[in-house]
């Protein structure tokens, strides 16, 4: 075994370029699917500690007039024999870090409270619990941590103790030690097991724990994209590897006929190729592993902004991996490099002594190849069309892995039909230049190679048919969101303040005659009790749902747009206006509501019914939600204003308005929020969701690239021998320069050509499957000439980019090398 290694490992001494394309493939292929896997490994893990937190699965009380509970509130409730246990909240600025302080009652929690010791946790000098992530917000490592008092905001918290299941920046003390610590400061909240409380006691509304979806819910679309993606890369990163294997396994059929004829069994050759790849797939994945945590640490402070400003959780921002982590990630590296290398490991296992000693017999076969890529290609689309059809049968706005499987299975399909499809492309073009002998020669050639450059091409195509759906989805969801927000932000200013500030705000808000116009909004919640619908699909109740009211006057109506309604635009904002509500588009895929169907709504006065006027889209809200007057939601659902709008007068001074403002309420300048500040945030919020996809984007196209130059430069030295024969017939060198250029890049143009349809198509399956699957509502299908244009250069220029080295090599070139080439 020990002399067939040598043997075999020998090749890459004499062709170093072949070894280092196939450590490269390896090694970005690894790094990419690694770093994705470790941000989504450390983001999952930061989930499963938020959901371990005890407010994370309870339901919740609250006070129907909307004063802040008191322990009064909690006393006559346990009195009243209802299981509820309280729970005190407070945040403190410690050196620029916002921490959260969570005091609890370990006998009444729901959850249980996690502790060790109870006497210790729950009697002076008490104990205050966080997670060893935490010690660096303040200034303390693991090895002080223990015992430690720390002055934070002011106040000496009781003696540290170390918790690994809470989340990043929270901190649990008894209820007790937290009341004497901070006072009227921590704000009591009342929680409850699930559905312990069938009814909410008279004078309060309960948050039902199923109304809150949980940040792994939330954000199950977003790692889903993120897992595809890398996916992509670890499949083009192995086609290099494919194409490096696929060579060397031809230039040394002499050296294994050989090996055979001096008596090496086949199982033995089998196994020390078996052992070759093991040890360079552990290189190259050891490799891979090392660039994709370092990869990871970068992308994860972007990861962590984007899903906490978007879904509200919270993401540790240092990396967070468990031992299987390190163990799944090696498996899926060797596991596709032995996929990759099974037709090596199977052509060397049955192939016999005479049929190795045939150099060509690989391209030989390769008619029968394209035949079989064929069969495949239809297997491939007939499968494609079943998954289509079974998505369609599915209820709206659901499965979202099987659309993810619909998108694969058709850019299986394309890659398999790609290569038969250029060579029926290559032959006509053959005919039409049967009169130019150099530019017939250059076709004929260009599909003598096509053998070899198939993976590669199946892999740009890949590459570059994602690369434009994504790049279109974005730029329009950019464009949608854009238009979006200025179709909501109607006002030029914006007031934030609590609700009982606010209500007195917007009265005194009529009074001005600077004031044209005053938009103020609420937000509540209410459960669905029932619905009753015209059409023969009964939908289900919706349960607990978000509320939102506005005031429906010209300035918003005319600009709020409306996907559908029952009797018109106009007949819809009146009905509004009579009482009637309008739901997000969320809601009507989720659970199949129409307009027209009549909801039963829970209100302070009992049960009362509504009716869906219009469905408006609401993107980037992961939650159902239904849209009422300000007048409906604060009476009859006990809602609180959340913002006040204002369009003054033309003639108005805003600078006095405002300072009239502020010394009025007390107000301070940050409550007043210019329209333009809004939008710059939401775009910053916009640009940092999909900084992720993009680079990853950019990436996969450069393993693609690498697939094309792991091809030509492996076989650059056969080429040359085709060559000679041309520099001896008298083309100039810099033509035989020149020539491979063109062949490339007409070959990439045409795989470009060819995947503008299908990113055209995957286009359409982001917008209006994926996205529908994932967050409940669909964009619109925009395609820009731009992205397209790029796509096409870009394919060429991968392909000029790749051919440049070999190129190169063939400029620098002695004519004597060249003419030596075709005896070698």
């Amino acid at each position: 075994m020990g002399h067939v290694l040598r043997t075999l490992l020998s090749h890459y001494k004499r062709h170093p370029t072949q070894l280092a394309m196939l450590l490269i493939g390896l090694w970005v292929a690894s790094a990419l699917w690694s770093s994705v896997q470790a941000i989504n490994t450390t983001a999952k893990e930061s989930y499963a500690r938020a959901s371990a937190l005890f407010t994370a699965s309870s339901d919740q009380l609250d006070r129907l007039d909307g004063a802040p509970l008191s322990m009064d509130d909690y006393l006559a409730l346990r009195r009243a024999g209802l299981p509820v246990s309280p729970l005190l909240e407070a945040t403190i600025l410690h050196q620029g870090t916002t921490l959260t302080l969570l005091g609890i009652d370990p006998f009444t929690l729901p959850s249980g409270d996690g502790t060790s010791s109870l006497t210790a946790f729950m009697t002076p000098p008490w104990q205050t619990q966080l997670a060893a992530d935490s010690l660096p917000s303040i200034g303390l490592n693991r090895a002080d941590a223990p015992g430690a008092t720390p002055l934070l905001g002011g106040y000496h918290l009781p003696p540290l103790t170390l918790r690994n299941d809470l989340p990043p920046g929270t901190l649990v003390m008894d209820i007790g030690a937290l009341s004497a610590l901070l006072g009227e400061r921590a704000t009591l909240s009342l929680v409850a097991e699930p559905d312990a409380i069938r009814q909410p006691p008279s004078g309060y509304r309960m948050t039902r724990a199923a109304s809150v979806a949980s940040p792994g819910q939330l954000t199950d679309s977003f790692h889903l994209n993120l897992t595809a993606l890398a996916f992509l890369s670890l499949i083009v990163g192995l086609f290099i590897v494919q194409a490096t294997l696929g060579l060397a396994m031809e230039q040394r059929l002499a050296t294994m006929r050989t090996l055979r004829a001096l008596g090496v069994p086949a199982a033995t050759l089998t196994a020390a190729i078996l052992l070759e790849l093991l040890v360079l797939g552990g290189i190259g994945a050891a490799a891979g592993l090392v660039s994709g945590l370092w990869l990871a640490g970068k992308l994860l402070p972007d990861v962590a902004s984007t899903l906490n400003t978007l879904y509200s959780t919270e993401v540790q921002s240092a990396l967070s991996l468990p031992w299987h982590y390190w163990l799944g990630s090696l498996a899926i590296t060797l596991g596709g490099l032995l996929l990759a290398g099974s037709g090596t490991l199977w052509r060397a296992a049955t192939l016999n002594v005479l049929a190795l000693g045939h150099d060509h017999a690989w391209r030989s076969s390769y008619q029968r190849q394209l035949r079989r890529l064929t069969i495949a290609g239809g297997a491939a689309a007939l499968t494609t069309l079943g998954v289509a059809l079974w998505l369609s049968r599915l209820p709206s706005g659901s499965g979202l892995l099987l659309s993810f499987g619909l998108v694969a299975a058709l850019l299986l399909t394309c890659a398999l039909c790609l290569p038969p499809l250029l060579d029926i492309l290559l032959r006509c073009l053959q005919r039409i230049f049967r009169r130019a002998a150099l530019l017939q020669w250059s076709v004929a050639d260009m599909q003598r190679q096509l053998p070899r450059l198939s993976l590669a091409m199946m892999a740009l195509l890949i590459a570059l048919a994602t690369n434009l759906g994504v790049s279109s989805m974005v730029g329009g969801f950019r464009l949608t969101f854009l238009e979006w927000l200025d179709q909501r932000l109607t006002a030029p200013l914006y007031i934030n303040a609590a609700p009982s500030t606010l209500a007195p705000l917007n009265m005194w808000l009529h009074e001005q005659a600077s004031v044209l116009d005053t938009l103020p909004t609420a937000r509540g919640t209410a459960e669905v009790l029932d619905v009753s619908t015209a059409s023969a699909h009964q939908a289900p109740p919706a349960g607990a749902v978000s509320l939102f009211g506005i005031h429906p006057i010209p300035r918003l109506t005319d600009y709020w747009p409306l996907l559908a309604t029952e009797r018109g635009i106009s007949v819809a904002w009146q009905a509004l206006r009579e009482d009637d509500v309008f739901i997000n588009e969320q809601m009507a895929f989720t659970y199949g509501f129409v307009p027209g169907d009549t909801l039963t709504l829970a209100t302070r006065q009992g049960s009362q019914e509504a009716t869906i006027a219009a469905i408006y889209p609401d993107y980037g809200n992961p939650q159902s939600q239904i849209v009422m007057t300000v007048d409906a939601l604060t009476q009859r659902f006990a809602g609180e204003l959340a913002t006040v709008g204002v369009a003054l007068r033309t003639d108005a001074d805003e600078a006095r308005f405002r300072r009239d403002l502020m010394d009025t309420f007390g107000l301070s300048g940050e409550a007043l929020v210019d329209q333009q500040e809004i939008k710059r945030t939401a775009r910053q919020i916009f640009e940092r969701t999909f900084t992720i996809t993009r680079a990853l984007n950019a990436l996969t196209l450069g393993v693609a690239a690498l697939a094309l130059l792991a091809t030509l430069l492996a076989q650059a030295h056969q080429r040359q021998r085709h060559l000679a024969a041309l520099w001896a017939l008298g083309v100039p060198r810099r033509t035989l320069v020149v020539l491979p250029l063109m062949q490339l890049g007409g070959l990439s143009l045409l795989t470009g050509l060819l995947a503008l349809p299908l990113g055209i198509a995957i286009t359409w399956l982001l917008v209006a499957v994926i996205n529908v699957a994932a967050f409940g509502w669909r964009l619109p299908l925009q395609l820009f000439p731009s992205d397209i244009m790029t796509m096409l250069l870009t394919a060429v220029g991968v392909a000029l980019l790749a051919a440049i080295l070999p190129c190169w090599k063939l400029w620098r070139s002695a004519p004597s090398t060249l003419l030596n080439e075709g005896v070698t």
